[in-house]
């Protein structure tokens, strides 16, 4: 059901519950790790100082680092729930349309059910 793998490879299948669970360990760590990094650039920010904003703007290198880090874990979770619905990974660019594009992606990959038994992209994951 799960494992690391989920995390790595863009291979496979998986269903709904192993989507969330995944998504749902994702958002946690990254946040613990954005309050961990944000919180020391807010350590030495002081409002009063005019150069505190760009002071705090080169602060702010390892928070995009770690969304970089996050991205490609995301998007093979994202791949193997498109999978699962026997569509191609690349059906993830679908949330670059606003608005549109974010509900069409909840809906397709969080709450319909994976095509039953085996597809172009493996075995049924709820069959095993």
């Amino acid at each position: 059901m799960f494992n690391i793998q989920n995390f790595i490879s863009f291979n496979g299948r998986i269903p709904r519950m192993t989507f969330w669970l995944s998504i749902l360990i994702l958002i946690i760590v990254q946040w613990v790790l954005f309050a961990l990094f944000g919180g020391m650039a807010m350590m030495n920010f002081d409002p009063a100082d005019p150069a505190a904003a760009e002071q705090m703007m080169s602060s702010m290198g390892p928070i995009w680092i770690i969304s970089l880090i996050f991205l490609w874990p995301s998007l093979a979770i994202y791949a193997k729930r498109w999978h699962d619905r026997d569509k191609s990974g690349w059906w993830s660019l679908i949330l670059f349309v606003p608005l549109i594009g974010f509900i069409w992606f909840l809906v397709e990959c969080g709450f319909l059910r994976g095509t039953e038994g085996p597809n172009r992209f493996g075995a049924d994951p709820i069959a095993d």
